[in-house]
């Protein structure tokens, strides 16, 4: 019989805790599914008398989590403590050198340091697996490595963060603004102890960094990830874009250019009827386009004990069974770096304005627009008071270039305020 497989658990939060009551609670399910046993030799946390639920007088304790990972009876480094740096990372980098495989949830290290753990893990011999770190219990990593491993992917797309899409969801359900959406989503916990990683598309922003190196075979390069946060959508927009049949998700898309790798988080609208349209809540959904399959659907729950930690097994099991594959889908050092793309792609774009409410106003936006080349297909103008009139528009296609030379040439005795735009990205 195989020797058993010992694990070191550095972090015991929610997906820690979740990790530990699957290999409490399934031992047989995973001995039958491996061939061999999978055990928690040892785990390491910030406070060792915490009552977190599960039973730990099993294991051996460790206040450090670099001495954790130098333990000879850990095989796999589980690090689920989270940051890019600091203590994860020191652990991590321990453990590649103590030789031992890791298994992580954490996708700010690896968006930003990824390459240089992949080079040192596969030099080495050695695994990282991250499927946690992405869309939670959805199994997208596995997705790409695997399962679609014969296509040319074309596109990856999704919403990748549960909490922007709550919010979101929630102001067209409840009638709520952003704020009040926002301070309730606090109260329940969903939000990061720095919520500008959830709301400013960070946190998703390193998800797609790390979709778009799989997918498209390069370096993962965080920096390249044009990132926009929620922010600024109000209720008039969800509302407005209701009407005219979409609805505005925090929409991540990676896809290959004539002019480089375009990686962008940013609200979008999407048509109301499309997967990513009838998306509600928590949830996570990532779409996958390859040049043999078509295109995939993946939806799930994107955070949770139970989904993350089902994630952080997968990887464990995979260790279990012999598989070992590179970090990124292919070697390391074969990765190419890719030139980015700043949203190169044309598009329809949605613009919210407030306009003076006078006589040939509209008539000078409309001209503005056209010098710059973007066309108009539909306005809208809903009821106003004495002096501003609200404008809605959704142009042709046309890039952000020629649109943002046209909304900072807008005549400012004619726009009240910055417009707002927003891009209409196309979903079967």
């Amino acid at each position: 019989m195989s020797e058993p497989l010992r694990l070191g658990i550095a972090g015991l939060g929610t997906v820690g805790v979740g990790v530990v009551r699957i290999i409490r609670q399934q031992a047989a399910l995973l001995q039958a599914r491996t061939g061999r046993e999978v055990v928690i030799t040892a785990v390491s946390a910030r406070s060792k008398d915490k009552d977190r639920g599960v039973a730990l007088s099993d294991y051996a304790w460790e206040n450090d989590p670099v001495a954790l990972a130098k333990r000879n009876d850990v095989d796999v480094f589980v690090e689920l403590m989270g940051g890019d740096a600091g203590p994860a990372k020191d652990a991590t980098e321990a453990a590649l050198a103590t030789g031992k495989d890791v298994v992580t949830a954490n996708k700010a290290m690896l968006a930003i340091h990824g390459q240089a753990l992949a080079e040192t893990a596969e030099a080495a011999g050695l695994v990282i697996g991250y499927e946690a770190a992405v869309a939670g219990g959805i199994p997208v990593m596995k997705a790409l490595t695997e399962g679609l491993a014969g296509n040319e992917i074309t596109r990856v797309m999704g919403v990748m963060n549960g909490t922007c899409n709550y919010i979101l969801t929630q102001m067209q359900a409840t009638r709520q603004g952003y704020n009040a959406l926002f301070a309730e989503a606090d109260k329940l916990g969903y939000l990061e102890a720095d919520p500008n990683l959830d709301v400013g598309g960070i946190d998703a922003g390193h998800k797609l960094a790390l979709l778009s190196s799989v997918a498209f075979g390069t370096v993962v390069d965080f920096d390249a990830v044009e990132l926009e946060g929620i922010q600024n959508i109000t209720l008039e927009d969800i509302d407005a874009a209701h009407d005219m049949g979409f609805r505005i998700k925090l929409l991540g898309v990676a896809q290959k250019t004539g002019r480089g790798l375009e990686q962008r988080m940013s609200p979008c609208l999407v048509p109301s009827n499309s997967p990513l349209g009838q998306l509600e809540g928590g949830t996570n959904m990532v779409v996958i386009e390859g040049d043999a399959v078509g295109q995939i659907v993946l939806r799930g729950a994107g955070a949770g004990e139970g989904p993350t930690a089902s994630a952080v097994l997968s990887d464990i099991v995979d260790i279990a069974r012999g598989v070992r594959l590179p970090t990124f889908g292919q070697p390391a050092n074969t990765l190419t770096k890719a030139r980015a793309a700043k949203a190169a792609v044309p598009a329809p774009y949605y613009i919210r304005m407030q306009l003076v409410d006078k006589p040939g106003a509209l008539a000078k936006v409309a001209a503005v627009l056209g010098d710059a080349g973007v066309s108009i297909n539909r306005m809208r103008q809903y009821d106003h008071d004495d002096t501003s009139a609200p404008v809605l528009i959704v142009t042709h296609k046309t890039s952000r270039t020629a649109l943002d030379e046209a909304l900072a040439n807008m005549d400012a005795s004619v726009v009240l305020g910055a417009p707002v735009a927003i891009r209409i990205e196309t979903v079967d």
